[in-house]
């Protein structure tokens, strides 16, 4: 069952996976939300002669390559036309936009006292997120970086026209953009490099430093995050993105009596939640790959604030953000893609780039630029504008620590697991926690679930996530069992869920066998696992990659009483299947190449192909954030009884 986010059932369970240190801390924050709903908001202490120090070193802006350059340009002259898109809506009212208007519902958010504001309600609000998104400002970032590399003032003009717009509209705490610390951290985090990369404009300093209702913002923003900081069972990415924010700002606009308070107890967040957030092995603790790189990015930036403002920073923040990035290198494919595991909903910490630019193949070149790549790094061949900024900016210090020698392919903190084969195979297999902390907020029912591609192609997907708010089924579908590479039972999800961002029960597993080196001399690698999110039968699945037949096979027992099975393959959206019986061809085309492979599904199941179907939801594949498209996915149905297999073979041909 799942429950909406902000009903009373919800919030009975919410409260249900509190511990009393945090019911505590949130009951002290309800008392202060009341508290300054019944004041006006303070005025700003005076700031006057504050000035911009934290400019980019001379030469850095030289240092962007002409393609990324090209594509940064392209992306601005974009942005000044008025078109642009979040999560697959495009608009072209962004010469002049409407900072409470949502283009998806054609909804516009409510006014008043920002703690007042329904905005998980979609039918009061509309889609929170396509309100959100433009107000982070991550699209003025990539304006003031075109201003940076060209010297063209209409793009520092429009940077300015935007920001004294949303000021205006938003004054501190009213409306719906002062409800989320997430989003008040980014958004300062945008502001910090938009003065720093407006420095060379005349009216830098007019828009920022010398401009009262430009500190008045900045400061509330500070004290909004010192005041609601995200906590216990929801100190996830949020609480990352709202140190990172706080720390950037009290850094470079440390023109404020509380500045250097701010600045301390931020960094002492950034620290500890970093190490929180993170398995030692490298990897994020959500489990869920988007947000591994988002809080790469924002602890990377943070410490580019640092090294900036002669910020002493501890040697742990820089060793967890090497482990993330060598992490980071080893999961990804051939095509530098990482796992699609748990959420993703398109986050990004810093934004200078335009249209084109590979995420991971910058994060990875911003590593190289940072710490070193290792000898068994993938090349990266492509460009940005973000890596020769955050490059001249952070000291080159790797930490004084060992790294792996070779590339890791199996992570057992995290329960994540790489098979490889020849010709670009490449098999995720998840054997880890469920999520992160009580609530596990950015976890799917995915427990055993295999991920598998042939030269960057998704074969057997994962679907993505496609939705937050407002449409529960979509929500459902794209977080269970069901939507996932993996066997259900009784038509359950493995996990209860307890609303779009908890869940009340979480099954378990535990890797059994983890054989990752015997494919890599024309051998076969080994996986097992097994969870016990099934009360009263065990889930164990098998997995063996053999290279010299180029050959998957995945065993599944399920032993207890006898059950009603469901077992899920989820196609990419360029794989066809010709499906007959129990055995399905597939056929694609990469690189104007076709390429095939055979799936050979368990005879003891009935087998059918779904695609693009919508009661209920199946079929379907999110490529990013608000955007699906029809795919096909293949259920087998029957009974187990006892011990009994399922059988399924993966054979790649040519």
């Amino acid at each position: 069952m799942t429950v909406s986010s902000g009903s009373p059932g919800w919030y009975l369970r919410r409260l249900s996976r509190m511990g009393p240190r945090e019911a505590g801390g949130r009951a002290v924050d309800a008392v202060r939300r009341r508290r300054w709903r019944s004041a006006p908001p303070p005025k700003c202490p005076d700031a006057t002669g504050a000035r911009f120090t934290a400019v980019l070193p001379a030469g850095a802006v030289d240092a962007v390559p002409p393609d990324a350059a090209k594509r940064l340009v392209a992306e601005a002259d974009r942005l000044m036309a008025g078109h642009g898109g979040f999560f697959g809506v495009e608009r072209d009212d962004l010469a002049d936009p409407d900072w409470w208007y949502d283009p998806r519902t054609g909804r516009r958010a409510p006014g008043g006292y920002a703690f007042d504001v329904p905005y998980r309600d979609e039918e009061a609000v509309g889609d929170i997120k396509q309100i959100w998104e433009p107000s982070r400002h991550q699209y003025l970032t990539v304006l003031a970086a075109a201003h940076a590399v060209t010297g063209d003032e209409r793009y520092a003009e429009r940077v300015a026209g935007h920001l004294r717009s949303w000021w205006a509209v938003n004054p501190p705490l009213r409306g719906v953009h002062w409800t989320s610390g997430i989003e008040l951290g980014i958004r300062l985090l945008s502001w910090v490099w938009i003065r720093r990369l407006l420095d060379g404009w005349p009216g830098a300093a007019g828009l920022f430093e010398d401009d009262p209702v430009a500190r008045h913002q900045i400061w509330h923003h500070q004290r909004w995050l010192a005041a609601f900081p995200s906590r216990g069972s929801s100190a996830n990415n949020h609480v990352i993105a709202e140190a990172a924010g706080q720390f950037a700002a009290s850094c470079a606009f440390g023109w404020f009596p509380d500045s250097a308070r701010w600045r301390a107890d931020a960094l002492r967040s950034l620290e500890r939640q970093l190490r929180g957030n993170t398995f030692g092995s490298g990897l994020n603790r959500e489990l869920a790959t988007e947000y591994h790189g988002l809080v790469l990015e924002l602890g990377l930036a943070a410490v580019a604030e640092a090294d900036a403002a002669d910020v002493p920073v501890p040697a742990s923040v820089r060793l967890v953000l090497l482990r993330m990035t060598d992490a980071l290198a080893a999961v990804v494919d051939d095509r530098l893609r990482p796992p699609r595991q748990g959420d993703a909903d398109d986050g990004h910490g810093l934004v200078v780039d335009g249209a084109g630019t590979d995420r991971w193949g910058s994060l990875l070149a911003t590593g190289d630029a940072v710490f070193g790549r290792l000898d068994w790094w993938p090349a990266v061949t492509g460009t940005d504008v973000r890596t020769p900024l955050l490059a001249a900016l952070v000291r080159r210090a790797a930490p004084a620590v060992s790294r792996p020698a070779s590339r890791p392919a199996h992570f057992a903190d995290a329960g994540l697991t790489v098979l490889r084969g020849p010709g670009g195979i490449w098999c995720r297999c998840d054997g880890g926690p469920h999520g992160f902390l009580s609530i596990a907020a950015h976890a799917h029912a995915d427990a055993l679930s295999v991920e598998v591609r042939h030269d960057g192609v998704d074969v057997l997907a994962d679907p993505g996530t496609y939705c937050y708010h407002g449409q529960p089924e979509w929500r459902r579908y794209f977080r269970s069992t069901l939507g996932h590479n993996t066997l259900e039972l009784d038509g359950a999800d493995q996990s209860v869920s307890g609303g779009p961002f908890l869940w009340t029960r979480h099954a378990r597993s535990r890797v059994l066998v983890a054989d990752t080196s015997g494919a890599a001399d024309g051998g076969t690698a080994r996986w097992c696992a097994e969870h016990d999110g099934y009360r009263g039968s065990v889930h164990r699945r098998r997995v063996e990659l053999t290279a010299a037949s180029r050959e998957l096979r995945v065993v599944d027992e399920v032993r207890g009483p006898r059950r009603e099975v469901r077992l899920a393959f989820h196609l990419g959206p360029a794989i066809t299947a010709d499906l007959a019986g129990n055995r399905a061809v597939l056929t694609w085309r990469r690189d104007g190449e076709d390429r095939s492979a055979v799936l050979d599904l368990p005879d003891r199941l009935s087998w059918r192909a779904h695609r693009g179907e919508t009661d209920p939801p199946l079929g379907w594949y999110s490529a990013g954030f608000g955007r699906r498209e029809p795919a096909t996915t293949l259920i087998g149905t029957g009974f187990t009884d006892g011990a009994r297999t399922f059988t399924t073979v993966l054979g790649f041909q040519g």
